[in-house]
C-alpha cells in the first residue's frame, strides 16, 4: 500500500524543488557572467588598443597568445604570485606606487583602462 504525503509535506517538497531550481538558475547566470568577464578580460589584455599586455608579458599558458615578449615577467601561476586580487589591481592601476622606476604604464592612473576593465583583466590573469 502506497503512502501519501500529507499536504504540508507535499508543500515543503514542492518549495524545496522550486528553491533548488531557482538556485540552479542563479548559479548558471553567475558562471555565465564569470565566463564572459574572463573572455572580456582576455580580449582587453590582448588588445593593441587597450591593455596590450602581450607587448611586454608572455602568456605561455594561453594557447592563443602567441608572443615572444620578455620585457616583463610572464603570466604564469598568477594566483600564486598575486594571492590578493587587490595587490594585482594596484600593480596594474599604477605600478609606480610599488616600483617607482617601473616601465609599466599606469593603466588606471592615466585612464588607459577603467577600473572595471582592469578587474576583468585580473579575472583572466587568474586563469593563467
Amino acid at each position: 500500500m502506497a503512502t501519501q504525503l500529507s499536504q504540508p509535506h507535499a508543500s515543503i517538497r514542492l518549495l524545496t524543488i522550486i528553491s533548488l531550481a531557482i538556485s540552479a538558475l542563479f548559479y548558471i547566470n553567475h558562471v555565465r557572467a564569470e565566463t564572459e568577464s574572463i573572455q572580456t578580460g582576455r580580449e582587453l589584455a590582448h588588445s593593441y588598443d587597450h591593455g596590450n599586455c602581450l607587448a611586454c608579458h608572455a602568456a605561455p599558458t594561453d594557447k592563443h597568445a602567441v608572443t615572444l615578449a620578455n620585457i616583463a615577467p610572464p603570466f604564469i601561476d598568477m594566483k600564486r604570485r598575486f594571492p590578493s586580487k587587490e595587490d594585482l589591481f594596484k600593480q596594474v592601476w599604477d605600478a609606480r606606487d610599488t616600483y617607482p622606476k617601473t616601465i609599466m604604464p599606469p593603466f588606471g592612473a592615466h585612464n588607459i583602462l577603467s577600473e572595471a576593465e582592469i578587474r576583468k583583466i585580473i579575472e583572466y590573469l587568474y586563469t593563467l
